[in-house]
């Protein structure tokens, strides 16, 4: 009865809190109008977030990853990632098409995912970015999007520990509640 009535304070707890304290919400950059150029180059990943660990559990096996982003043909973009799996890099690629009817990055070869980019503010840094990929759902009857994950990155491999808490209590205040970052204990790789 007592972690009932525990439980049921909690709940009110939340809800009250959003009332006084709203959820911020992050600010999209449209892949059709954006300046491309001032994306272009290296990123390193630092977070992950999502409703479900199965949409973030590829990347608690990796130490760090860094990305170059580089624009190959018009409305094309090129994602290298180098990524550090134990001893042993790994380097793969995705290309990007941008559409001019949508605010959205299309995935070569999956495209019923949506990639949107966001400004770094809902981290509290400008020089990073966030990446969301949304799957819709598998079957009609499902209720819920089969991929749904936020990805934080920043330019430089070293940021202030403050940027990832404010990614991932913002994304908690969405009930985003699984996060990875990565340890980045090793040689990142070339």
């Amino acid at each position: 009865m007592w972690s009932e009535a525990l439980a049921y304070l909690y709940s009110l707890y939340s809800l009250l809190y959003q009332v006084i304290v709203p959820c911020s919400f992050p600010e999209l950059l449209p892949a059709n109008t954006v300046d491309r150029q001032q994306y272009l180059g290296k990123w390193y990943f630092k977070a992950a977030v999502s409703h479900r660990e199965a949409d973030i559990q590829s990347f608690r096996a990796l130490d760090n990853v860094w990305f170059s982003m580089e624009e190959t043909a018009k409305d094309t973009l090129l994602l290298t990632g180098h990524m550090r799996m134990g001893d042993n890099c790994i380097k793969q690629t995705w290309t990007y098409h941008i559409h001019p009817d949508r605010d959205d990055l299309v995935l070569e070869g999956k495209k019923e995912r949506q990639s949107l980019l966001w400004t770094g503010k809902w981290a509290n840094c400008p020089d990073c970015i966030i990446l969301q990929e949304i799957e819709p759902p598998l079957h009609e009857t499902d209720s819920e999007d089969s991929l749904s994950r936020h990805m934080l990155y920043a330019r430089q491999r070293e940021v202030n520990p403050e940027v990832v808490s404010t990614f991932l209590k913002n994304a908690a205040c969405h009930n985003m509640s699984f996060s990875v970052r990565l340890p980045q204990e090793k040689e990142v790789c070339a």
